[in-house]
C-alpha cells in the first residue's frame, strides 16, 4: 500500500526503489508458510481469489497457478507498479483501497491479505468488507506481523553490532507506531475473526531467526526509512552505515517479527 509525502500513512512507500528488493525478500522468507496454507485450504481450479493488499507478484502469480485458466484471482493495491504488469490471464490488477472502495465484485472462495491490515487504521472496516466478499463456505486468510511479540531483530544480543541492530529497529518499530500500525496485531486474529462470525478458525505463527533473505529484507528496509531515522534522531549516518556493513558482512543473525498466520470459514 503506497503512502503520501507527509509524515502519516503507510511507512514503506511502493514508489520506492526499495519496494521491489522488500517485496522479493518477503515472497521468499513467507511465500513457502502462504502457499502451505493456501494449499491445505483446498484452494484449486475454478476458484475466486481476492488478494488484497498484493503488493508484489508472487502471491497473485501463486495463486493463479493454483486456480488455473477457469479461474480467477484479483489483485489490488492502493498502488500497484509492481503487480500491473502481470495482469492477464486469470489475473485481474485493480487500483483499490480496501477501507475506501466496495470489495471487487463476484463473490470469492478465498480472501488473503498479508502484512496490510497492521498498517490499516480502520482495520475493523477492512475486515468487515474482506469478510462480506466471502461466498458461503469460502475462507478468509488473515497474516499479519506482531512486532511486539518478539521485538528484537538480532535475538543474539552477543555484541554491539546486534545491540546497535536491535537499537534501530526499536527506532523503526517508532516509526511505524507513529503512523498507526499497531504492533501486536498479529497475535489478536484468531479471536477478531471469531468476533466476524467465521467458522474453523485455526492459526499459527512463524519466523526464521536467519537467512540470507532476512538481510536484504533488513538492509532495504533500513535504506528505506534512513532519512526518517536520522531526520527523527533515532539514529546518526554513522550508525546507520555501520549497521549496513555488519549486515552485508553476514555476520548477524537477523530475525523478522513473528507471522500470525490465522483463517476462517464463512458459513
Amino acid at each position: 500500500m503506497a503512502d503520501r509525502d507527509e509524515d502519516t500513512g503507510y511507512l514503506l512507500d511502493n514508489r520506492r526503489e526499495e519496494a521491489g528488493v522488500r517485496f522479493g525478500a518477503l515472497a521468499e522468507i513467507f511465500d513457502p508458510v502462504t502457499f502451505r496454507h493456501v494449499d491445505r485450504l483446498g484452494l484449486g481450479a475454478g476458484m475466486r481469489v481476492w488478494e488484497v493488499g498484493a503488493g508484489g507478484p508472487s502471491l497473485p502469480l501463486g495463486m493463479a497457478q493454483r486456480v488455473g485458466p477457469t479461474g480467477t484471482v484479483v489483485a489490488t493495491d492502493i498502488d500497484v507498479s509492481w503487480t500491473s504488469g502481470i495482469a492477464g490471464g486469470p489475473i485481474e490488477v485493480l487500483t483499490h483501497d480496501v477501507v475506501a472502495d466496495p470489495p471487487p465484485p463476484g463473490g470469492f472462495d478465498l480472501v488473503h491479505a498479508r502484512l496490510v491490515l497492521v498498517h490499516v487504521p480502520d482495520r475493523a472496516e477492512a475486515l468487515r468488507r474482506m469478510v462480506g466478499a466471502l461466498r458461503p463456505g469460502g475462507w478468509l486468510l488473515l497474516e499479519d506481523a506482531d512486532p511486539a511479540l518478539m521485538p528484537l531483530i538480532c535475538p543474539d544480543e552477543s555484541g554491539p553490532e546486534q545491540r546497535l541492530a536491535n537499537r534501530l529497529r526499536n527506532g523503526f518499530r517508532e516509526l511505524m507506531a507513529a503512523r498507526g500500525a499497531d504492533l501486536a496485531y498479529g497475535r489478536t486474529l484468531p479471536r477478531v475473526l471469531r468476533e466476524a462470525g467465521l467458522a474453523d478458525v485455526r492459526a499459527d505463527a512463524y519466523f526464521p531467526i536467519t537467512s540470507p533473505a532476512c538481510a536484504v529484507l533488513e538492509a532495504s528496509t533500513v535504506r528505506h526509512v534512513r532519512a526518517l531515522l536520522v531526520e527523527k534522531g533515532l539514529a546518526t549516518d554513522e550508525e546507520i552505515d555501520r549497521h549496513l556493513a555488519a549486515v552485508e558482512s553476514g555476520k548477524l543473525d537477523l530475525a523478522t517479527a513473528p507471522l500470525v498466520s490465522a483463517w476462517g470459514r464463512r458459513v
